[in-house]
Order: structure tokens, then C-alpha cells, then sequence
């Protein structure tokens, strides 16, 4: 099958607004808990997960952090302009070298009403005398280079969009963030900052969750990709081939690669974690063709589809952690535009933890290839059990019956 004949028009389902939750739940795990094995599908409680886990099993988790990366400006004449920050403009494009930055730095950004923006700088009062100013420079596609300046300049740049950046809930939350989704939108176990959007299949884990896994002796590991705005792009290509996917920032901590080498059963926490983990198999299928690797490494979307030598996952962590060992590195870094569909391989994912994704999305491709067909029958039946859609809403265990 050439994957790239994919019509994503397979991949539609009917989504009313009215299932798409605008608000999440007042206790986090209170929230419903789909539950996909041996191809049969049951309604539960999130709070409840620990029971469906066998002890041998490992759970890896995204940290990283959403920040405030909406900031809203006003000119003179009233006219409100909204710039999100997408990427920092420096070599690697590394985020917590970019947020420490104590000097003007430069952002790709989209701009809300740019053409109201001409050649006039833009300036935001953070309180007690400090100000941010913003100077829209080239534009690059739909997007602009802006350049930030601010007073007083000890202050690192995240200081600043934290005093002044609003949450940037997906644009199908339709409403205003507030002041409350600062938490909500974002893990307990946030930590390295740097997404704009949250690993949403990890919003729903308390810590009386953490509590009765580590009871049961279920390990939990972590790892970093920090989500790009891309991951709300629509396709709107007819065959998924015409589809370009984003490119996010990735960073596994070297323990997480030689823990794993012992793992049986791992289950990633959100499509990032999996993402991320199937990455770095394919990063040491780079190394393991003794072609020449760029570092940070890179994987690109269609990587997995070409013809490829073939290593199991321990081979792929021996070859990782050899690389490492030989350029003395205690995490790997690198970035990955890894497009997982329908007739994918998985190589560390016994089972997946995810919320429900949109209608006709790279996402919804990814469960497909998990669970095959059976996506639309775990939907349909969400649908009609009355569980909540999308980033705010309920989440699902699927089992992969391939493994």
C-alpha cells in the first residue's frame, strides 16, 4: 500500500459543537476513561486506569510546559492586533535557551489583523514601569518575523510573557482563556516550558493517580517534545501525501533510553510521547545505516515509509545509547516532522493513553494505525456513551493488539 494515497476523507466522522468541551472537568481524573482491548470496548473513569495496567508495565510521560504564548496589543485607534509566538529565531531554535534570552530576541509569529499593523511599534505595559515593545518585520508564508525588545532588561523573556501572555487554547475552544486555565491547561507534571498547546492525554493524571501506579509498581518515565502550533493544522489535501507536517522540538534524557532496554510493555502517555519514542527508533536506524547523521538529529515525515534496515527496538536503543556513549551526551536532542498512519510499525507502544481528536487529522491517523479500523467504532460508541471531544474533554486507553 502506498501510504501516501491516504484519503483523509476516511477519516471524517461527525463532530456536533456541543461535544467538544469548552471547560474540563473540576477534578481531573473525574473525567470518563475509554477502554479498547481484545477488540472490545467498555465506559469507564479515568481514576480507575491503575486497575487496567499490569505491573510490568511503564508509562512515559511529555513535561513539557505550554506557555503564555498569546499576546494581545492595541494601536492607538483601538484596533486590537494578536501576535502567537511560534518559534524563536536562532540557530536549533532551542526554547529554554530562547525564554532565558535577556537581550531583544526575534520570534516567528502569526499576526492577527497585520494588515492594520504598518511600520509602527507596538508596546504592551506589564505593570510597575515595564514595557514590551514589538516591531512586525518580513513576513514568512502566513506567518511574520517580529522583533521584541523590553524594560527593564534583566528580566529574561519568559518573565515577560508570563506577566503578559494569555493561555492559548486551541481555536475550537471558542471562548476567551481565563485566568483558571492557566493550570488546567497544563499537566501537574509540567516542567521544561516551550509548547503551545498541552500534551492534553496527560491534563486527566492527578497526583492520587501517581499514588496508586507506583503502588501497583508501574514505572513512569519522562521525555520533552514541545508541541508546535502545526498540530492544529487542518489537512486540507485531499491524499494525506500533499500534507506537510510541523516540525517539533525533541529531548530524551539518557536514563529514559537505558530504562527502556528493560521495558516490556510501554505505554506512552498522548501521541507526543509516542511520537518521540518512535523518533528515536528512527534515528538509530540513521546510525545503523552508517549515513551521514546530522546532530540535534532530524527525522522527517515519510522516513518510515522508505526502505529502511530493519532493527528491533532493543538494536535501536544499543545504537542510540552507543552514540551517545562515543559524544558523551546525558540527553539526546533533535526534531522530528514523523508522520505515524495506517500500515505503521510501532516499536514502543504496547498501548496508547490519548484524548479524541478531530475530525480528519494527523492525530486520528495515528490511532488508526494503532488500533486499525476500530477507531470509528471506539467513536461512534464515545459518541453515543456522551463523552467529551477534543483537548478539554475525556480520554481513551487503546491496546494495541499487534504487540
Amino acid at each position: 500500500m502506498n501510504v501516501k494515497e491516504i484519503k483523509i476523507q476516511d477519516f471524517d466522522y461527525p463532530l456536533p459543537q456541543h461535544r467538544i468541551a469548552f471547560y474540563p472537568k473540576e477534578q481531573r481524573d473525574d473525567s470518563l476513561l475509554l477502554l479498547y482491548k481484545n477488540e472490545q470496548l467498555s465506559k469507564n473513569y479515568f481514576k480507575e486506569l491503575p486497575q487496567f495496567l499490569d505491573a510490568d508495565c511503564a508509562l512515559v510521560f511529555n513535561e513539557t510546559r505550554v506557555f503564555q504564548a498569546r499576546l494581545e496589543f492595541f494601536k492607538e485607534t483601538g484596533a486590537r492586533i494578536e501576535v502567537f509566538l511560534l518559534e524563536p529565531v536562532m540557530e536549533h531554535r532551542d526554547m529554554q535557551l530562547a525564554f532565558a534570552q535577556k537581550a531583544p530576541v526575534q520570534w516567528k509569529c502569526f499576526v492577527g489583523n497585520a494588515k492594520k499593523w504598518k511600520n509602527s511599534v507596538l508596546t504592551l505595559d506589564l505593570g510597575n514601569g515595564a514595557l514590551l515593545n514589538a516591531r512586525k518585520g518580513q513576513q514568512e508564508g502566513n506567518a511574520w518575523l517580529v522583533e521584541f525588545d523590553w524594560t527593564p532588561p534583566e528580566l529574561s523573556f519568559s518573565e515577560v510573557i508570563e506577566r503578559c501572555g494569555l493561555v492559548p487554547l486551541p481555536p475550537y475552544i471558542e471562548r476567551k482563556a481565563i485566568e483558571t486555565d492557566r493550570f488546567t491547561y497544563q499537566t501537574v507534571y509540567a516542567r521544561e516550558e516551550g509548547s503551545v498547546a498541552a500534551p492534553t492525554a496527560g491534563l486527566h493524571f492527578t497526583p492520587a493517580i501517581f499514588d496508586a501506579l507506583k503502588a501497583k509498581g508501574i514505572r513512569d518515565y519522562r521525555l520533552t517534545l514541545h508541541v508546535g502550533a502545526g498540530t492544529f493544522k487542518p489537512v486540507s489535501a485531499k491524499h494525506i501525501g500533499q500534507h506537510e507536517m510541523h516540525n517539533e522540538q525533541i529531548t530524551i534524557p539518557k536514563q529514559l533510553i537505558q530504562s527502556l532496554r528493560k521495558e516490556k510493555k510501554i505505554i506512552p502517555v498522548g501521541t507526543t510521547s509516542v511520537r518521540s519514542l518512535e523518533s528515536l527508533y528512527w534515528f538509530a536506524v540513521q546510525l545503523a545505516e552508517k549515513k551521514e547523521v546530522c546532530y540535534p538529529f532530524q527525522v522527517n515525515q515519510w522516513e518510515p515509509y522508505e526502505s529502511h534496515k530493519n532493527l528491533s527496538a532493543q538494536e535501536a536503543l544499543e545504537e542510540v545509547l552507543a552514540f551517545m556513549e562515543k559524544h558523551n551526551l546525558d540527553a539526546l536532542s533533535g526534531y522530528t516532522r514523523l508522520m505515524i498512519v495506517p500500515g505503521y510499525i510501532f516499536h514502543f507502544a504496547h498501548a496508547l493513553i490519548t484524548n479524541f481528536h478531530q475530525p480528519k487529522s494527523t492525530l486520528l491517523l495515528l490511532v488508526s494505525a494503532l488500533i486499525g479500523n476500530d477507531w470509528r467504532k471506539a467513536y461512534d460508541f464515545a459518541l453515543n456513551e456522551d463523552f467529551r471531544f477534543l483537548s478539554y474533554g475525556d480520554s481513551c486507553l487503546f491496546f494495541n493488539g499487534r504487540m
